[in-house]
């Protein structure tokens, strides 16, 4: 069994009257993706700056391979790459110069950061590129860059906060290709999304943060399979009829109703039998729906009977911590 690259217990931070993390507990096995799910504002990325010790916890732990992020910063930073929201590297320099610039900084030895830069550029499909300045590039390719620049020391721990933020679909599979790629050569990733696919097909573990709380902690099949076998979503003209039938399903079928303006969802171990019985209930007062989906449980159904709401992504806006505020009572990201 593989040992426990990052461990977090009891994490806090507070900035000003806002709890970014309200003590946080979690641990990431090393050679896996551990992903920390949430909408924004939900404490991900101070967790991740706790982590690479950008800023100091108010109280709590957080070890990356056995080192403590607040008497041991220079241990850890030596051990971890981070590649942040938004692009660290320079839009007037290349590719290669960024590479080498991110190198030279790191205190890699001289003769092997060239070596490294033109890995890292095939390695993400970026030579045709390199002699080009990063402002030519396109927001897939300097997302790539940013993450190779993560990992010109060759880190064990690396950092990924919402890595894929802002990327059209291909790109956004390309790169979690690139983080599978990763972890098989043994590098453990932690990786902050709201996407719930992006979750759902590159973490090994889940932690799902809300209100700088973990709600829930556990694999991406087991969160689902908590949510019975089978989902029936029915959806109606208006808002009375759902509301309507809402209702008598509610008094009439066993699994979880909800409803979410026009649509009822309904989840259920019962399968078929789910689904018969209530099409029956809605015959007799005339409730037809006008569209009927039936399909296994999802990250997002997992989110909504979490949190009570979907996770949208939405523009973050910066605040004075570097974090971000999806309104003004929202917790610094």
């Amino acid at each position: 069994m593989s040992e426990n690259a990052i461990v977090v217990e009891g994490l806090a931070k507070s900035f000003e009257d806002v709890k970014a993390l309200d003590g946080v507990d979690f641990q990431a096995k090393e050679g896996t993706v551990f992903g920390l799910l949430g909408p924004n504002g939900a404490g991900k990325t101070t967790a991740v700056r706790v982590l690479a010790t950008i800023i100091k916890p108010d109280r709590g732990k957080a070890e990356v391979l056995g080192q403590d992020v607040v008497t041991r910063p220079d241990a850890v930073r030596r051990r971890i790459g981070l590649a942040g929201q938004n692009a660290a590297v320079d839009p007037n320099l290349t590719g290669r110069e960024n590479l080498r610039m991110v190198g030279i900084l790191g205190q890699m030895p001289g003769p092997e950061v060239m070596p490294r830069a033109d890995e890292l550029l095939e390695r993400f499909d970026l030579t045709e590129a390199a002699n080009r300045p990063l402002r030519t590039y396109s927001g897939g390719m300097r997302r790539r860059l940013d993450v190779a620049a993560s990992l010109m020391p060759r880190p064990p721990v690396l950092f990924l906060d919402e890595p894929t933020t802002g990327l059209d679909l291909p790109s956004r599979e390309s790169l979690w290709d690139m983080i599978r790629e990763l972890v098989s050569d043994g590098t453990t990733v932690l990786l902050t999304t709201q996407y719930l696919e992006e979750a759902d097909r590159l973490a090994n573990r889940i932690a799902v943060v809300d209100g700088g709380k973990v709600i829930a902690d556990d694999t991406p099949a087991r969160l689902k399979a908590q949510m019975g076998s089978t989902v029936i979503e029915l959806a109606f003209q208006d808002d009375d009829q759902a509301e309507h039938a809402a209702g008598l399903l509610t008094e009439q079928l066993r699994g979880r109703i909800e409803r979410d303006g026009e649509t009822i969802r309904v989840t259920s171990d019962d399968g078929a039998r789910a689904l018969f019985q209530a099409l029956r209930s809605l015959d007799s007062p005339g409730l037809e729906p006008e569209g009927l989906t039936v399909r296994e449980p999802s990250m997002d159904d997992v989110f909504l009977a979490l949190t009570g709401r979907h996770a949208e992504p939405d523009d973050a806006e910066t605040n004075g911590e570097g974090g971000t505020r999806s309104s003004k009572q929202g917790d610094a990201q």
